[in-house]
């Protein structure tokens, strides 16, 4: 990764910082975007590696591209891109605020597509890869979180399609799956009753939290080696092989469990989470 200059979004903390830093440690020039200028300067400054900052909102294409030939100016053409970003908000989708469930579809999925387009002419350019960060949502949907498993879901069928259009120009593109992460937008779920039952009724090895820095190793690991896909933890490849089977596992739970918290108290939304 020595000289190589890497673009990661949603770099002001958690995942997105954790990686930074990891492929700063890997020899990587760093262009770190995202909409905290403050948690991005600080992310800049820890780097032992050179490292440039843009906030934009990553829904903004205007400002990716203007982000894409700034990067170009400061630290050269970038061979890889992580697309990172994202939120979540949580309750019953029958009355759930249509503008933030639309926000979480718009950062996720919408920004996602943003950036690869903002970045591609980049990857085209140097034969680079793009890491799409999805997530055990993409793989099988939950309850209670449905633009986040909506927009998850969509990132890895926009990272399978771009796949096949850009290989034969030497782009690589791989998938990141994510389980429950330790970070300001997990900590932020688990202080909402209806998210933190959710995680609690899982499997032990599917409700565990997973240190940002470990998540961002493999991630890291990833992007030197350009692999299709990433499991974070490695078990998550087992889920994706029997993902037709979770869909009815899911709904026979849900359908108790969910009735059960109905009856103790009604079920309240958790507004925006990571925003």
């Amino acid at each position: 990764m020595r000289d190589r200059t890497v673009v990661v979004t949603g770099a002001a903390r958690g995942v997105g910082a954790a990686l930074a830093r990891d492929l700063a440690g890997r020899g990587a020039r760093i262009a770190l975007l995202g909409h905290e200028r403050a948690g991005l300067e600080a992310v800049a400054e820890s780097l032992p590696t050179r490292a440039w900052v843009c906030e934009l909102d990553v829904t903004d294409e205007a400002a990716l591209e203007r982000a894409a030939e700034r990067v170009r100016t400061h630290l050269g053409t970038p061979s890889a891109v992580v697309a990172n970003a994202g939120i979540a908000e949580g309750g019953p989708f029958v009355t759930s605020d249509p503008a933030l469930w639309r926000r979480v579809i718009d950062v996720n999925l919408t920004g996602s597509a943003a950036t690869a387009r903002a970045f591609l002419p980049d990857l085209l350019a140097t034969k680079g890869y793009h890491l799409q960060v999805a997530s055990l949502a993409s793989i099988g949907a939950a309850p209670m979180m449905s633009a986040y498993c909506a927009s998850k879901a969509g990132v890895e069928a926009f990272a399978h399609s771009l796949r096949a259009e850009v290989a034969h120009h030497g782009v690589a593109v791989g998938i990141g799956y994510l389980n429950w992460t330790d970070t300001d937008m997990i900590r932020d779920a688990d202080r909402h009753p209806v998210l933190r039952e959710l995680r609690g009724h899982m499997p032990p090895p599917a409700r565990r939290l997973y240190p940002a820095d470990q998540v961002a190793a493999r991630l890291g690991a990833a992007v030197e080696h350009r692999s299709t896909a990433v499991y974070v933890p490695r078990w998550l490849r087992l889920a994706q092989a029997a993902r037709a089977a979770l869909p009815p596992v899911v709904l026979r739970v849900a359908r108790h469990e969910l009735a059960r918290l109905e009856a103790e108290d009604p079920l309240r939304h958790t507004g925006l989470l990571g925003a």
